[in-house]
């Protein structure tokens, strides 16, 4: 049966909206995208850590982490930081994450994400396909750094979940072997126990896919307003019929609320309270053409740091840290400090001299790790969410955006 063709207002030009908007258009459908920056993709995509990690999906929600807990809350230079604040919403997600830091909870979000992750990977290869949209694309595979045998052998056992769920092939090498892989980890193997290489992992350039994503629903007869701010809902019986805007009012049909860890905030404005925290994160973005095999080509995830590198194009993105700070948005040059020391003990023979393009972002992130597409219980009936994808908002966008169209044909 023919879905009906409707107006859809999307608030957020990031990814994970630019996305929908795009699955949305590809259906026949009207829409609108409202975004409060003057372009797409400036959230938290524009300086994510450029991965799609379609295969190796392991929550932040991990039973590990209560041993982690004494250096969360005390070491100034942890990569997992939280600062208490006197935030109700704060309060209630660190408690909701921390009851999902156990065997069960983890299995069951793993199994999820691979899911979700494997629906995203073809819808995005699909577009790609079709559309063949320039952003760095390529496949190099990725190693997970591990530096000690005990948390080689966890991450061995995740590998063995994961392959019983259907997962794509990966293997646990020692740190000959992942030196091997990448050449560029010669000089930093005998820091390793070893690593998990998945050669099917791919990388892109998430902000200049926005960008490519943006001019090609223009092109198609989508509305995109920037330095567009919501200002409230305008509702009548179970329905929104209308949305004001900073630019003035707009009516559509359905509502998609994609903005990142600011759709809680507008999610409230409906008296609506939605698990959605945001986990600040870090990048930095290095100049790789003077000395190319100094620069890993392999994407590589340290375990350790909480650092991801990946390549796209001639640069370096090194993107890490997860803050739970609240609405802090500041960047603090400590950071982008440990970042390159990051950088400079792993990659030593890579020149940091010049220009780092330092960023700083809020990733939207639900306890579990589990995104948030659908209506909103006890919602509007034409509101839909479209957030909480944490750092896998590039991975698991594409998926999404399929999931949420099915849904709204069925409304």
């Amino acid at each position: 049966m023919e879905q009906r063709s409707t107006h859809v207002c999307i608030v957020g030009a990031g990814i994970v909206g630019l996305a929908t908007a795009y699955a949305l258009q590809q259906q026949g459908h009207h829409v609108t995208v409202l975004e409060r920056a003057p372009g797409p993709g400036t959230g938290a995509t524009g300086g994510n850590g450029a991965q799609l990690s379609y295969s190796y999906v392991q929550p932040l929600a991990d039973p590990g982490i209560w041993r982690m807990l004494p250096k969360l809350l005390l070491e100034k230079e942890s990569p997992l930081a939280l600062r208490l604040r006197a935030d109700p919403a704060q309060w209630s997600w660190c408690l909701r994450f921390l009851g999902a830091c156990n065997a069960r909870a983890s299995s069951a979000t793993t199994q999820a994400l691979l899911a979700l992750a494997a629906e995203s990977r073809q819808a995005f290869e699909a577009m790609q396909a079709a559309e063949s949209l320039a952003c760095e694309l390529h496949t190099p595979g990725k190693l997970v750094l591990f530096p000690t045998q005990q948390g080689l052998d966890a991450a061995a056992r995740q590998v063995a979940l994961q392959a019983r769920m259907g997962g794509a092939p990966q293997h646990v090498v020692d740190a000959a072997e992942a030196a091997r892989i990448e050449p560029a980890l010669a000089g930093h193997a005998r820091h390793i126990a070893g690593a998990v290489h998945t050669p099917s992992e791919s990388a892109a350039d998430a902000r200049l896919l926005c960008e490519q994503l943006a001019r090609l629903l223009a092109a198609r007869g989508a509305a995109l307003r920037y330095g567009t701010t919501v200002q409230g809902f305008e509702r009548q019986g179970g329905a929104i019929t209308g949305l004001g805007t900073s630019a003035g009012m707009v009516r559509a049909d359905h509502y998609v609320l994609a903005s990142g860890w600011e759709s809680a905030a507008l999610a409230r404005q409906l008296g609506l309270h939605i698990p959605v925290y945001p986990l600040k994160g870090y990048s930095i973005t290095i100049d790789a053409t003077g000395t190319p095999q100094a620069a890993p080509r392999v994407s590589v995830t340290d375990s350790a740091r909480k650092v991801v590198f990946a390549r796209i194009g001639e640069r370096l993105r090194v993107a890490g840290m997860v803050e739970i700070v609240g609405r802090d948005t500041r960047l603090d040059p400590r950071r982008i400090d440990s970042l390159r020391r990051s950088t400079q003990e792993v990659f030593a023979h890579l020149p940091l001299d010049g220009a780092l393009h330092p960023w700083t972002g809020m990733r939207p992130a639900t306890p579990t790790g589990l995104p948030l597409t659908g209506r909103p219980r006890g919602g509007p009936r034409n509101l839909w969410l479209q957030t909480g994808h944490g750092a896998l908002g590039l991975t698991l966008a594409f998926g999404s955006a399929q999931r949420l169209v099915a849904q709204m044909g069925k409304a």
